[in-house]
């Protein structure tokens, strides 16, 4: 081994990392996005920021990047990590609730926005070639940006959230034909033309998307089968990269952009079972290859260019911001919103956005752009999507503050997981509840463990139909991307006392006013969920000798409205002696197992003293029973063995 070892090669890792450390927090706490904050240090931290003076001051050499190529390289991985996510949180469903914004607006808006630039460019003097690409490069706006920007302020439930994120949604999907078309005509502007080379460049691009398909469609869901048996969180993470990357090199070795490939990869396991984990899984590498990317976009500017000549640098991104938004403006009135939403709406999403950089970078890199030209307009985009948060608040303080959003609940991003049930293991107890749930119309959703039984359940056609999803639901960011924050319950079922403690630790800190609902291995165990913030916790060996103890009565005689009304009397008795805490509560909450057992063991009712008054029973029963919600479930005969 060297004695000394090179650390050159990893000073700008450890500049990035520090300075995610500190940019990261800071700016959250200022209600900022990190992305500008990123921006901002690779300004400052590059060649034209500090690098100017690590000549004469060797100490700053050791925080400046240096090596912007060899960053590059890796944060290529950021914008397709994003795409990936992008492809992941689509799906048609969400497409076709909102088909008339995102196809009908969306669309107007790209396409208007992109000849209203384009055309200001080719009057400028651009070529028609590079018109175009600015123009598509510059009318689409930073969805990294906006929609944190709208989250912050409560604003993704207004009808200027919805019309935000039905514009950007269009623009996401656009990004890939984008790319496509900028290689396209790098391709026209060769030395042999666009004829000479349709052979051998048009022609593997469409033979590699083919292959990427038919390939990822074979391939994918097997492997993230195999993957998800082994239950293995590295394997899992390493199948979730091997996926990105794999199919980001072969889009590129196809003549593609690696974007798209991320993106093809996306979209075909959107519709999988795996889509909720490895959103989960793929979020922080997504974060983190983001934040490198800005940060190198922000170290490959050049601010002076903003003095040198500050009316066309500071103009461009003036006009960009102004003719954008009345343009958008315009189309969101004719969509018949009120003028607030299209004020709003147009501030938040007439800056540039991130594929702004993307497309420039590759129409450069292509010949068709100057360096100096896409240099300058990557930095009037730069500035516009620093003015984003200013534009936020001020569209938000001029929008009215109450809008009826009832009329835009169908526009929702996230419009199958809201105000539904989420069921935490779906073997023979979950599965019930799921179908008493759709029994009376409320939507659920599902989380297992077990690969096999999801996959069963999706191909048998169950009553979630696509809404459930393999995942630890242990993990509280797999719960939140079930749609936690508008869930109106939460129903545990699976049988390790363990792993449903943590759930239900878990989801009360998070949503301390949600209803939680816990399967319990006994009285003891479901004296301590309530300790813990159940709202119910149903112990299996009590409702089973209470089960027994009904068929009893019913069998020998009994009315059965007196049974039905001694069973809630002493179901109640038993779940006010359950809740109550302390040592005193759980040695009763043990000699009461103990008894339930006992009796269980002898097949005989249960004391009398539910049915002591007749007239009182009697009474009850008349009057409507409200039972807990997951009660029903709980009734279920204890499942040994049964697989969360």
């Amino acid at each position: 081994m060297e004695a000394h070892a090179d650390l050159s090669a990893y000073k700008e890792l450890l500049v990035f990392l520090v300075t995610a450390g500190i940019v990261v927090p800071v700016f959250r706490r200022l209600r900022l996005s990190p992305v500008i904050g990123f921006i901002v240090a690779g300004v400052a931290l590059g060649p034209f920021g500090l690098g100017k003076i690590a000549g004469d001051w060797p100490i700053v050499s050791r925080i400046v990047i240096g090596n912007i190529d060899e960053m590059a390289k890796v944060a290529e991985l950021g914008v397709a990590f994003l795409l990936f996510m992008i492809g992941l949180e689509l799906s048609f469903e969400r497409l076709r609730r909102m088909r008339r914004l995102v196809f009908g607006l969306g669309g107007a808006q790209v396409a208007l926005c992109a000849l209203a630039i384009g055309y200001g460019a080719w009057f400028l003097g651009a070529e028609p070639a590079s018109a175009s690409v600015i123009g598509c490069a510059l009318a689409l706006s930073s969805t990294a940006i906006v929609m944190p920007a709208l989250a912050e302020r409560k604003r993704l439930n207004a009808a200027s959230g919805r019309v935000a994120f039905s514009i950007l949604l269009f623009q996401d999907l656009m990004v890939a034909p984008f790319l496509f078309m900028v290689t396209m005509l790098a391709v026209s502007t060769g030395e042999d033309g666009l004829a000479g080379r349709l052979t051998t460049t048009l022609a593997p691009a469409f033979l590699g998307l083919i292959l990427l398909l038919v390939v990822g469609r074979l391939v994918i869901r097997p492997l993230f089968n195999h993957v998800a048996q082994a239950r293995s969180t590295e394997f899992f993470v390493a199948a979730c990269l091997l996926v990105i990357t794999a199919s980001s090199v072969g889009a590129a070795a196809a003549g593609l952009s690696m974007s798209m490939g991320a993106f093809i990869a996306g979209l075909l396991l959107a519709e999988t079972e795996y889509r909720r984990e490895v959103e989960v899984t793929i979020e922080p590498f997504k974060g983190l290859l983001l934040g490198l990317f800005f940060m190198t976009v922000g170290a490959g500017l050049d601010v002076s260019r903003v003095f040198a000549a500050p009316a066309q640098t500071l103009g461009v991104a003036l006009a960009l911001i102004a003719g954008k938004a009345a343009i958008i403006y315009a189309l969101v009135r004719v969509a018949r919103f009120t003028h607030a939403a299209a004020f709003e709406s147009a501030l938040v999403t007439a800056p540039a956005g991130e594929f702004a950089f993307v497309i420039l970078g590759a129409a450069a890199a292509g010949g068709l752009l100057a360096e100096g030209l896409a240099a300058q307009l990557v930095l009037a985009a730069t500035l516009s999507m620093i003015a984003i948060p200013a534009l936020a608040w001020a569209g938000a303080r001029r929008a009215k503050r109450r809008t009826a959003s009832a009329q835009f609940d169908a526009l929702s991003p996230d419009v199958e997981l809201s105000d539904h049930v989420i069921v935490v293991g779906y073997g023979r107890v979950g599965s019930l509840v799921g179908d008493m749930l759709a029994v009376h119309d409320i939507p659920a959703v599902a989380v297992d463990g077990d690969p096999k039984l999801v996959a069963a359940k999706r191909a048998e056609g169950c009553k979630l139909g696509g809404n459930i999803y393999w995942g630890d639901a242990g993990r509280i960011e797999l719960l939140r991307r079930c749609g936690l924050a508008g869930a109106r319950a939460l129903v545990v079922t699976m049988d390790s006392p363990a792993v449903v403690e943590r759930i239900v630790t878990a989801a009360r800190g998070d949503r301390p006013d949600m209803t939680i609902v816990a399967r319990a291995r006994d009285a003891a165990h479901a004296t301590h969920l309530y300790e813990l913030g159940a709202s119910d916790a149903i112990p299996e060996t009590i409702e089973a000798s209470l089960q027994l103890a009904e068929a009893t009565l019913v069998d020998i005689g009994v009315p059965m409205g007196l049974v039905i009304a001694s069973i809630h009397e002493k179901r109640d008795e038993f779940r006010a002696l359950l809740k109550s805490c302390g040592p005193a509560g759980e040695r009763r909450a043990i000699r009461l197992s103990t008894r339930v057992r006992d009796m269980r063991q002898r097949r005989v009712a249960p004391p009398a003293q539910g049915a002591q008054s007749a007239e009182e029973s009697a009474e009850r029963s008349a009057e409507p029973a409200a039972e807990p919600a997951g009660e029903a479930a709980a009734r279920a005969p204890r499942e040994d063995g049964a697989r969360a």
